[in-house]
């Protein structure tokens, strides 16, 4: 049987997806969630809007960025290499104890320090646009 996630995507494009998730949400969730979007997407116009692991928004820009989760209580954006990022304002909020991913949670009611998030989504885009370099391996004689 065929997944109706991976169906359901190949018939529609991820930001179609992503803008009907937000309306459905119909609440505060909903409008904080187009806020972010609308953000990345000024901070970065080359960003690549995705659909992953049945119905998670992903932006995506030579790797992951950032995903956009909805809970009952919060909207969670998480960001792959949060841990790498300079965050001056503190708006990593969650996820703080892991070695690399890094998140804000935002209630209801709370704002977001616009311009520190455009500026934690320009450097996620910088750290994935240098790569990975790994060291070279060490030969032994």
């Amino acid at each position: 049987m065929q997944n109706p996630d991976a169906a359901q995507s190949a018939e529609q494009s991820a930001s179609d997806l992503i803008s009907e998730k937000i309306a459905a949400l119909g609440d505060w969730r909903g409008e904080t969630l187009g806020r972010m979007r609308r953000l990345i997407l000024e901070a970065d116009p080359d960003v690549t809007e995705t659909w992953k692991w049945g119905g998670t928004p992903v932006w995506e820009h030579n790797g992951i960025l950032c995903t956009g989760e909805t809970y009952k209580g919060a909207v969670k954006l998480t960001f792959a290499k949060g841990a790498s990022l300079d965050d001056p304002a503190q708006l990593f909020n969650a996820s703080l104890g892991g070695n690399t991913r890094r998140a804000i949670d935002i209630h209801e009611g709370q704002e977001v320090d616009e311009s520190a998030f455009r500026t934690l989504i320009g450097q996620a885009v910088a750290l994935n646009s240098a790569g990975n370099p790994k060291p070279p391996k060490r030969t032994t004689t």
